[in-house]
């Protein structure tokens, strides 16, 4: 299992404080970045590009990245190369973006997702240990655009 998770967030919603604990009675080392460090509002673009940042470079082992609405963290974070972030406000979409697009980075809405709804999701994330066997030919494709956009 993967026991080394940035979290990052642009202002301390109550879903992050809950994400960063849940994470850590899950036995991880959580990273906090932006608000969950600080506790004061932070730029998103900043905060998810270093939690995406962090995951390129392996420093941790995947990331959750929460604003509004979970959309600007995740087109954010989806700047750096190597890293798929994957917005998921409910338990089966964070099992499919693990699944078949081996999602890195986890993106959640602060408006929309509850404490309950947050573990259904983590767990659900978590479920998944390895990606579909199918859809390794779509990933690759991925990772080869990637090296070839960072060419130009």
């Amino acid at each position: 299992m993967n026991k080394k998770v940035a979290v990052g967030s642009d202002d301390l919603y109550h879903v992050a404080k809950f994400t960063v604990e849940y994470l850590k009675k899950k036995g991880f080392e959580v990273v906090p970045i932006g608000s969950v460090k600080s506790g004061k509002p932070e730029p998103w673009p900043k905060v998810a590009i270093e939690v995406g940042e962090m995951v390129k470079r392996k420093e941790v082992d995947w990331g959750v990245v929460i604003c509004y609405t979970g959309t600007g963290v995740s087109i954010a974070a989806n700047k750096v190369k190597g890293v798929r972030a994957a917005l998921c406000n409910d338990a089966e979409t964070a099992r499919g973006a693990r699944l078949w697009n081996d999602a890195n980075v986890l993106a959640m809405s602060a408006r929309l997702v509850t404490d309950i709804l947050a573990r259904e999701i983590i767990d659900a994330w978590l479920s998944v240990n390895a990606v579909d066997p199918t859809e390794k030919d779509n990933i690759d494709y991925l990772k080869k655009y990637d090296e070839e956009r960072a060419k130009e």
